[in-house]
């Protein structure tokens, strides 16, 4: 008993020591990280002392190196996933997070129709921002909990599988997330770098393509820390061996019109369908092209672009997206029968009350809206309503009238409508002058450098 209560001291000992040192702005090394890692995810350091460690990351920061440690030690905490059984280069894409953001929806199946295998482990939606797992389960049957075995077995079969990321991948992270989402910490480089590229890379993809997202709906508010972001995790990704592109984007409005689970599904398939919105089927093609390219079948952005295009048209992309439905269980009827989503029960509609241009569409308050009507989790254990959402009617730019429909709202408790109604109707602002149209892509960041756009 004594020497446990010593073994014990020493242990808070160090890691008092290593709080402390961060505290003051010192330089962590590989063997303290890794250390820190190791303990904490054993449980063997408390919550309350890995907390202060976090609060002092976030205001001290982390070097390159740091940070490089981190993401290696989080790597080794669990299972790197093996890739390699299924023929071609493997190329992921990762978004920071949005509000309306469906891409990997259309994205994956675009992509795959090209011929490049895409083998995608996504997540749940937590907060303002939506989950790629939670919409596909909005198809009656789709099996997101597949083993390993079974998901590259699919992406050998039909060069297309998503699937939640399971406990074994990066075990580290999942504490580590939930530690910094109760500690007002989400918002560190250093440790959004960690937790995405250590998912990333232990995924197993030889090359990453990812969406940086900036403005009043994405985590990085700022466009300089986008920047930023983005410039480290395309160096970490090399120091890995990786080849990164990273897409800074625009996400000062909701991507697309469709906010929430079941209605995210529908739009993609409109997208698929060679219909819906132009933005987010701009988006899809921008990041195809990036991903096609680091595949090595194409040789050129444009030419990436062109083929994927054609793919559209002549329903390819739309056919790989029922293939995939198929293979995971799902109800492929949905393609040609939308009804057979998740319906929300009652739908009201939000008129403008002035006449002029949409000046702003404040995503953040889209979102949190949307979460409160059930579409997305305040908590990692709340319940989600597939059902529920918003569709925009109008966009930044857009000429309005009064009485104009702005925006239909799914719904199926009124309280929740009356709670979540003023933060929705706040987020559109309408003025007299029509605003300058902002790109949606901002920058990118590759091995040749820094191209912006704004």
């Amino acid at each position: 008993m004594n020497a446990l209560k010593k073994e014990l001291g020493r242990l808070r000992l160090r890691v008092y020591d290593l709080i402390v040192k961060k505290r003051d702005g010192k330089e962590l090394t590989k063997e303290e990280i890794e250390y820190l890692v190791k303990e904490y995810i054993e449980d063997k350091v408390p919550d309350y002392q890995m907390a202060a460690l976090l609060m002092a990351i976030y205001f001290q920061g982390m070097t390159f190196q740091e940070t490089k440690y981190l993401t290696r030690a989080m790597i080794e905490s669990g299972k790197v996933i093996d890739l390699s059984s299924i023929p071609g280069i493997k190329v992921d894409k990762h978004s920071t997070g949005g509000v309306g953001d469906t891409t990997t929806l259309v994205l994956a199946p675009l992509v795959s129709s090209a011929g490049v295998p895409v083998a995608k482990m996504s997540g749940r939606g937590l907060g303002h921002t939506g989950g790629t797992i939670d919409k596909l389960e909005s198809i009656e049957g789709f099996r997101t909990e597949l083993n390993i075995e079974e998901f590259i077995k699919i992406v050998k079969k039909i060069g297309l599988a998503v699937i939640s990321s399971g406990s074994n991948l990066v075990p580290a992270d999942k504490k580590f997330y939930a530690l910094r989402d109760v500690t007002g910490t989400l918002n560190s480089i250093p440790l959004i770098v960690s937790s995405i590229m250590s998912k990333k890379i232990a995924a197993g993809a030889d090359a990453i393509v990812l969406e940086v997202t900036t403005g009043s709906g994405a985590f990085m508010n700022k466009y300089k820390d986008a920047l930023t972001l983005a410039k480290i995790m395309v160096d970490i990704g090399r120091e890995f061996k990786k080849e990164v592109v990273a897409v800074i984007t625009n996400m000062d409005e909701p991507l697309g019109f469709a906010i929430g689970n079941s209605l995210e599904v529908k739009e993609a398939i409109e997208v698929l369908k060679n219909e819906g919105p132009n933005d987010l089927r701009e988006l899809c093609l921008e990041l195809g092209s990036y991903m096609l390219k680091l595949s090595g079948v194409v040789n050129t952005n444009q030419e990436g672009k062109n083929k994927l295009i054609k793919n559209l048209r002549e329903g390819r992309a739309l056919e790989k997206f029922k293939e995939m439905i198929i293979a995971q269980g799902g109800n492929a009827q949905i393609i040609e029968n939308l009804n057979l989503l998740p319906l929300a029960k009652n739908c009201t509609t939000i008129k403008a009350k002035e006449a002029g241009y949409v000046q702003r569409i404040n995503a953040r308050l889209i979102g949190e809206g949307a979460m409160i009507l059930g579409a997305g989790r305040e908590r990692k254990d709340s319940r989600i309503d597939l059902s529920v959402g918003i569709v925009l009617k109008k966009k930044i730019g857009d000429q309005v009238k009064v009485n104009d429909d702005l925006m239909e709202i799914h719904y199926n408790e009124i309280k929740k409508l009356e709670e979540a109604r003023e933060r929705i109707t706040s987020a559109f602002k309408i003025g007299k002058k029509k605003p300058p149209k902002i790109p949606l892509i901002l920058a990118v960041i590759d091995k040749e450098g820094l191209r912006e756009y704004n």
